[in-house]
């Protein structure tokens, strides 16, 4: 279950999404996505060596080694960017069911479904850790389908001895690679989702540490053929103006009725990937209540030590960033929340490569996190400033609420011995 909330967590609508963003990059995209391929795998075994201290999340983790600020930073950086990913998923969901039916979900209609998603998923963690894994586990199955498609697709065609779509004649810069590097980034982050359930996962110093690099290396390879496959198998503008270009892919093989059904499928993948979006922003909001750090409220829990209310905060602010960026167009807005998301995550990704080679004095270890650190700092240069602005925003905003918080508490915590003095 571990490793299908890895899985299904990464598999979302990024990968579904991306080759709208990407098109207008032409062949940096082939440098892009092995680049990103790579560094996602060192930045793992990087996470994966600090997931074996044991199951209490990233932010205790991380204060062991660099103390409570930075890790409260950390723990930050990674909920803002959850429940702003979130956002990105749920825009995915609603273009792939605006594809599959038309008639019913129209191009006015993407940001209210996508917020009624936000809200029936929030619905189903309320139930408990165990509801949102097994749906995980389904709809892991479910969208494997248009990505395994495409490969047959891409596969096909080579061995008939057709020729692949021409990509743009746009030039091979590093500032366009970088610009890939961070977009394929972002298809490969989710994965650190399987650190946050504190508490919650049997043997976690030996099966969360698993889970994330078999899970990870899976979707890598499966990725890289895709992705790669998706740019070489229909035109560029026909890439760039679709609302769902892997299920534009199958038409012409194999008619409209597969596409309806590949649309619907990439709904489920983007649809499972929101539900473990939505568990790990409550489970962080909740073990950051529990320290107080965030206001009391949110350590609340029902039925099976469920965070009923950290859930509903960061769907809710899932939703304000939705009404805030309705007027954009549906790739637009995909592709800001892309990179706004990936800019906060990189934050979670650098520290926690540092915290990892603090606790690996073997040279190999270290040699395999210093390539994940070069790697992060690549694909930061590609995210850009707009986005890297308000991940500084978002950032600058965390240490006041803490400061805040903290206050509160050491207030409430004096109050009652005032009174019993009293």
């Amino acid at each position: 279950m571990t490793t299908a909330l890895v899985v299904g967590t990464i598999i979302g609508a990024g990968i579904f999404m991306l080759p709208v963003s990407l098109a207008p990059l032409g062949r940096n995209v082939l440098i892009g996505w092995p680049l990103s391929g790579f560094g996602v795998l060192c930045v793992v075994f990087a996470l994966a060596q600090l997931s074996k201290l044991g199951g209490d999340g990233i932010q205790a983790n991380i204060g062991r080694e660099f103390g409570p600020t930075v890790a409260f930073l950390v723990a930050w950086a990674f909920w803002v960017s959850n429940w702003v990913a979130q956002a990105s998923v749920a825009v995915g969901a609603a273009a792939a069911l605006s594809f599959a039916g038309p008639q019913l979900v129209g191009p006015d209609l993407i940001v209210p479904v996508a917020i009624g998603l936000v809200v029936l998923l929030t619905g189903l963690n309320a139930i408990g850790v165990r509801a949102a894994g097994g749906f995980s586990v389904v709809t892991v199955a479910i969208k494997l389908l248009p990505l395994l498609a495409v490969v047959w697709l891409f596969l096909e065609r080579g061995a008939s001895g057709a020729e692949y779509e021409p990509f743009p004649t746009t030039p091979i810069t590093i500032a366009n690679v970088a610009a890939a590097t961070a977009l394929t980034f972002f298809a490969f982050t989710g994965f650190e989702c399987a650190t946050t359930p504190v508490g919650k996962v049997r043997d976690p110093g030996r099966t969360i540490p698993r889970a994330l690099l078999g899970g990870t290396a899976f979707v890598v390879v499966l990725y890289l053929v895709a992705g790669v496959g998706i740019q070489m198998l229909l035109p560029a503008d026909v890439v760039a103006a679709s609302p769902a270009p892997f299920a534009d892919a199958l038409v012409s093989r194999w008619g409209s009725g597969a596409a309806t059904f590949a649309a619907l499928t990439i709904a489920v993948a983007a649809i499972g990937c929101l539900n473990g979006l939505i568990l790990a922003t409550g489970e962080l909001g909740y073990a950051m209540a529990l320290r107080g750090d965030l206001p009391a409220v949110m350590a609340k829990t029902r039925g099976v030590n469920t965070p009923v209310v950290a859930q509903v905060v960061g769907s809710g602010l899932t939703i304000l960033l939705l009404l805030a960026n309705s007027s954009r167009a549906t790739a637009n807005l995909f592709t800001f929340v892309v990179l706004l998301s990936t800019a906060a995550v990189m934050v979670v990704y650098f520290t926690s490569a540092l915290a990892a080679w603090k606790l690996s004095p073997k040279l190999m270890p270290r040699a395999v996190i210093a390539m994940g650190l070069l790697f992060m700092v690549f694909a930061t240069y590609g995210i850009g400033l707009e986005a890297g602005l308000w991940c500084l925003v978002l950032l600058a905003i965390g240490l006041p609420v803490r400061i805040v918080m903290h206050r509160l508490k050491s207030r409430a915590s004096r109050r009652p011995a005032a009174e019993t003095q009293g």
